[in-house]
């Protein structure tokens, strides 16, 4: 092959020498050998490629399609496919068991063919082929016996859909249980029921479709999310903290999405501008979901502190009691603590504009005949807001702000008041009706509201509650108003599972026309201040200087005030606010869409997991104070999966200690009642603990 290279093959394999020297070798048989050795060959420039093509009796494209796999490959690219059928056979065993059900209700070949996505010529082979009992799950006491379930089976491998997806012509791969015994972490699939009364996936499905050619549907997405925060991973990047096997076996593929995969999918789904639909329509899911709860709305904001370099808009961070670069978030919450809606409030604005907002957003939500009760803190204090409010078919439940009138010691009586723990607590109680005074129209109005009055009688010390409400007891005022620490709580459990996640640094041009506080005016308020200082120092001056005897003229004094009138004048001349554009024009503020998608998926994992908390009350002693462990410990606990018949059981390792694992099969057994399916399939979901 040309003036230097050379080719020698017989029956013990080839081998390509340059200059008398041997560069490559391959055995009988090794074709990615002998394809690369061309390659190399062309790539070393020791010969032509039509001299090379023609001493390795190929064609020259056949040779630039060997050196382009090499390029983009590697040797792999050299590897022959195998010949064959390129995809995995449609007759998986649920479309067999489907096409026997179906037959033996007396169903034709064709009607069996369009049923289930097949040929009559497949339904025959799948008629045709033996049938494969089902393995049970266990004997009659529920063990069964070892080697039943291949352990920490891998799924099956799904390149026929992957390359599929990747021509367009599939949307969403659909599940495929990987049936198999102690696989890691499937013990969080116990979140399923609770998710299905969310009802996420089939609000955002319905949000965010239709769906788009890949092979990670939006059901795979959302629940590698919701399986990913459940697993201490609440952010994307936690996907590389969690075996890709491992979260195929939970989401029925062959593996889980990369990190890469789930930034650019959410990103797409982020450009689509629905986070305030999908948001919304959870919150409709909710309120059909516990109708109950909806009796009082806990509204609080949350500041989410900003560590990157851009200049955002400053709020103040009350828990490390510094103004920084925030932004600040209004969440609504319902009586038991459960997240129903959240948005995000402007730069500057307070609670009592945000409470406008949130009431408007509840009355589409209950409908115009509820009469709900908001609570709030001190920070959405305004008896103008509060009159407004009722007027608009709302009562209102708050603390009273300060100055406080003290009640006298002999109004307060004893009330024991039991919570939904069980524990008895003892409040001492007042309560007089209240007149609040407010200017509305330049006319002087009052606001008659409910006053009750709880004391520390250690203390001395009395906060004091102002509500509407008529039809309470002193005591439920009390419980309901001391309850919107729900709220808080919430939000101290949410913190560690991404509540403060940023998800995105994507900026957006903040409103130009926006006023805020004028810098100039704290500049002329400095020289004012600056200027009182001189006169004060002149007046020391010419006081000391009289004192010793010495005769001079005021004028110090008469320069430092003309001074301070004039900086007087200039700080009055300059206006308390000015437009954003004018004092910043590149101001820009972070752009929330793909943290609101974030925060949707969050929100209903949160409250899933808070519906499990609350089952597991009657069942475990210490609920109270270790519910959301114990479901830690049984979310990353490893199970067997097998499907039987219609019915896909998960047979959980028993936990740490008996009385945990007793907890969690009582609450199997609650969940199994339930009849949920596994999403994207008709398997029944059936719970339980192997030997509890």
């Amino acid at each position: 092959m040309g003036s230097a290279a050379s080719l020698l093959e017989d029956d013990e394999g080839g081998l390509v020498t340059i200059w008398g020297m041997v560069t490559s070798c391959w055995e009988p048989g090794d074709v990615a050998g002998r394809r690369l050795a061309a390659v190399m060959l062309v790539a070393a420039g020791a010969a032509t490629q039509v001299e090379v093509a023609a001493g390795f009796g190929v064609d020259d494209a056949t040779l630039r399609r060997w050196s382009r796999a090499w390029e983009s490959e590697g040797v792999a690219g050299l590897v022959p496919e195998p010949k064959g059928p390129r995809r995995r056979s449609r007759l998986t065993d649920e479309v067999i068991s489907k096409v026997r059900a179906l037959r033996a209700e007396g169903a034709s070949l064709a009607a069996i063919a369009e049923a289930t996505g097949v040929s009559t010529d497949s339904v025959r082979t799948a008629l045709s082929l033996p049938v494969v009992s089902p393995v049970p799950v266990g004997g009659s006491d529920g063990e069964g016996p070892d080697g039943q379930l291949e352990r920490l089976a891998d799924p099956a491998g799904r390149e026929a859909e992957r390359e599929a997806a990747a021509a367009g012509l599939l949307a969403g791969a659909e599940p495929v249980i990987c049936e198999g015994a102690s696989l890691p972490f499937v013990g969080a699939l116990l979140i399923l029921p609770a998710l299905a009364v969310t009802g996420l996936v089939e609000v955002v499905e319905a949000v965010l479709g239709p769906p788009r050619a890949a092979f990670y549907g939006l059901r795979s997405l959302i629940l590698t999310l919701v399986f990913a925060a459940l697993l201490g991973e609440c952010r994307a990047e936690g996907l590389t903290r969690i075996p890709p096997v491992a979260m195929g076996r939970l989401i029925g593929l062959d593996r889980g999405p990369e990190v890469k995969t789930m930034r650019r999918r959410m990103a797409i789904l982020a450009g689509v501008r629905r986070s305030d639909e999908l948001l919304l329509g959870l919150a409709r899911a909710h309120v059909a979901a516990h109708p109950a709860a909806m009796g009082i709305l806990y509204v609080d904001g949350h500041v989410r502190a900003y560590h990157g370099g851009s200049d955002l808009p400053r709020a103040h961070l009350a828990r490390a009691r510094i103004a920084m670069a925030a932004t600040t978030d209004t969440w609504l919450a319902d009586a038991n603590g459960d997240a129903v809606l959240v948005w995000s409030s402007p730069p500057g604005g307070a609670l009592t504009g945000e409470l406008e907002t949130a009431t408007s957003a509840v009355r589409d939500l209950l409908g115009p005949d509820a009469r709900p009760t908001i609570s709030f803190d001190r920070g959405g204090w305004s008896p103008r807001l509060f009159a407004e409010l009722v007027e608009a078919g709302f009562d209102i439940l708050t603390y009273r702000k300060a100055p406080l009138r003290l009640e006298a010691r002999s109004a307060f009586s004893a009330h024991h008041v039991t919570d939904r723990f069980g524990h008895t607590q003892l409040y001492h109680l007042a309560e007089r009706p209240v007149r609040l005074s407010y200017t509305k129209d330049r006319r002087r109005r009052r606001f008659a509201a409910r006053q009750v009055t709880r004391a520390d009688p250690a203390s001395g010390h009395q906060t004091q509650i102002i509500t509407t409400r008529a039809d309470l007891d002193v005591t439920e005022v009390a419980q309901a108003m001391f309850s919107r620490w729900r709220e808080e709580n919430l939000f101290r459990f949410m913190r560690p599972r991404g509540l403060d996640a940023m998800d995105s640094y994507a900026k957006t041009a903040d409103d130009g026309d926006r006023m805020v506080p004028n810098p100039a005016k704290r500049s002329a308020a400095r020289a004012v201040k600056a200027a009182k200082a001189d006169l004060a120092t002149a007046k020391i001056a010419v006081i000391d200087t009289a004192l010793a005897g010495v005769a001079t003229a005021n004028t110090p004094i008469d320069i430092a005030n003309a001074r301070l009138a004039e900086a007087k004048a200039t700080a009055a001349a300059i206006p308390a606010k000015a437009r954003l554009g004018d004092i910043r024009p590149d101001a820009v503020r972070l752009d929330d869409e793909r943290k609101r998608l974030h925060d949707a998926i969050r929100m209903a994992t949160w409250n899933a997991e808070h519906a499990l908390a609350r089952a597991l009350g009657p069942h475990y002693r210490r609920a109270e104070d270790e519910a959301h462990s114990l479901l830690a410990e049984a979310f990353s606990a490893s199970a067997d999966l097998q499907i039987v018949g219609d019915e896909l059981h998960v047979s959980l390792e028993p936990l740490s200690a008996p009385r945990r694992s007793n907890a969690i099969a009582a609450l199997a057994a609650e969940l199994t009642a339930t009849e949920t399916l596994y999403p994207g399939t008709d398997l029944r979901l059936v719970y339980r603990v192997k030997g509890f």
